[in-house]
């Protein structure tokens, strides 16, 4: 782990560590330097089991018994002895319904029709499915004998008494609801919601529904940091679009850092823009400013201001949602808590358009992942890759990924794909 005393040197004085280059860093390198800095958040509260979809756990869940907590069936059948399998005819004296057992005792000879999750009856340990009985009134005959101890769950077999269902960092996903609530547990304790303050920079914009004025664009970064930051179901701090005034700038980070976990801002971290931000990172935080080997999204800024952890991205549209996806997803997550890391997962399909790149970079095209005539999964670039259109984020459904040493890709060659649908 490194200090803030590291991380403090390291913005003042990039070369006192080995192997640090902010102009010319690979996308692992900073996603690690940025995972070394992370203290997730401590505090937590009680939710009721419905409020705690899509939050992190404080606690271990454990089962307070076993799950099932009786024997019981896996199928529609007939209840018997496994000692009884060979049997030419079994007598029914019963039935066991799932809620109402059957009140008795299976003896030699003699069997149990039950139905699905129903108690097994003292003295049989084997089901036989129905379809491999004939019935004949108070008798059955087996066509086909289960194996001993067929068709039965035990008492215990999905989870036992005092073990960890779920352990502290766990995302509760919607699974997590029904399995919490199969132990007749209400309530669960969760991490607080992370608080994530973002704002935009820039003269040039505009709010939407304002009319725009040659050289103004509208403010669209708000939107998709918005969208993004609302699917990890942090708590939001929606600052506005600031311009280029120093002053006002240093009133809006010092104000997002007081009352925020994070700091987002899009805007003012490349070379040749307006360097107000630069200035006050450097006066109010310790922050690293990196030109990384990717396109789209070559400048990238993060360090703390105050307590807060600071990400500064660039303002190009596509670039913030590619920036936002390779590092502050990630990070953000584990400042939730998360136990685990993160990562978009990455598998290989075959591109069907030729593609074409520079090698010593990483490079995020977006791509449409689709199938073709036989089922298999295939992607293709979605068109023009500038990193100024949006559009080609809106028509995307993956990442194509192509790492440093890719070149030129021609049609039918395979690349890695992250795919964007779901991911959280």
């Amino acid at each position: 782990m490194i200090s803030d005393t590291t991380l403090t040197m390291l913005a003042n004085n990039p070369s006192c560590m080995d192997d640090y280059d902010p102009n010319a860093m690979p996308v692992a390198k900073a996603r690690e330097f940025i995972q070394q800095f992370l203290n997730p958040v401590s505090a937590s509260e009680t939710l009721a089991l419905r409020k705690s979809l899509g939050r992190i756990l404080a606690t271990d869940i454990t089962s307070p018994a076993n799950v099932p907590n009786y024997d019981n069936s896996a199928m529609d059948g007939y209840a018997l002895k496994a000692s009884d399998i060979s049997q030419q005819r079994l007598l029914v004296v019963g039935t066991a319904f799932a809620g109402k057992a059957f009140d008795g005792v299976v003896e030699n000879g003699q069997c149990v029709r039950i139905m699905t999750g129903a108690a097994l009856p003292q003295g049989a340990d084997t089901v036989v499915v129905q379809e491999k009985v004939a019935a004949d009134g108070k008798f059955i005959t087996i066509s086909e004998a289960p194996k001993p101890h067929a068709n039965v769950r035990y008492a215990g077999e999905d989870l036992k008494l005092g073990h960890t269902v779920l352990a502290a960092g766990h995302l509760m996903r919607p699974a997590d609801l029904g399995l919490i609530a199969s132990l007749g547990i209400a309530e669960v304790q969760a991490y607080r919601k992370l608080k994530v303050a973002f704002f935009s920079t820039g003269d040039e914009l505009v709010g939407v529904g304002q009319p725009l004025e040659t050289g103004q664009v509208y403010d669209s970064n708000r939107y998709t940091l918005y969208g993004m930051l609302s699917r990890l179901g942090v708590e939001l701090i929606d600052l506005g679009a600031i311009s280029d005034d120093p002053v006002l700038l240093e009133e809006t980070l010092l104000n997002a850092a007081a009352q925020a976990d994070a700091v987002i801002t899009s805007g003012g971290v490349s070379v040749g823009e307006a360097d107000y931000m630069k200035l006050l990172l450097a006066k109010h935080g310790q922050v690293m400013f990196w030109k990384l080997a990717m396109k789209p999204g070559r400048p990238l800024a993060y360090g703390k201001v105050g307590d807060a952890h600071y990400f500064g991205l660039p303002g190009n549209p596509v670039a913030v949602m590619v920036t936002f996806y390779q590092f502050v997803r990630e990070a953000l997550l584990k400042l939730m808590g998360q136990n685990r890391l993160a990562a978009l997962p990455l598998f290989e399909v075959e591109c069907t358009q030729a593609i074409k790149k520079l090698t010593g970079r990483t490079e995020y095209q977006r791509g449409i992942l689709f199938t073709d005539t036989d089922g298999n999964w295939r992607v293709r670039p979605t068109g023009a890759q500038g990193s100024a259109l949006l559009s080609s984020m809106s028509l995307a459904n993956c990442f194509i990924v192509l790492d440093t040493t890719a070149g030129n890709i021609e049609a039918g060659t395979k690349v890695q794909v992250q795919p964007l649908d779901g991911i959280i």
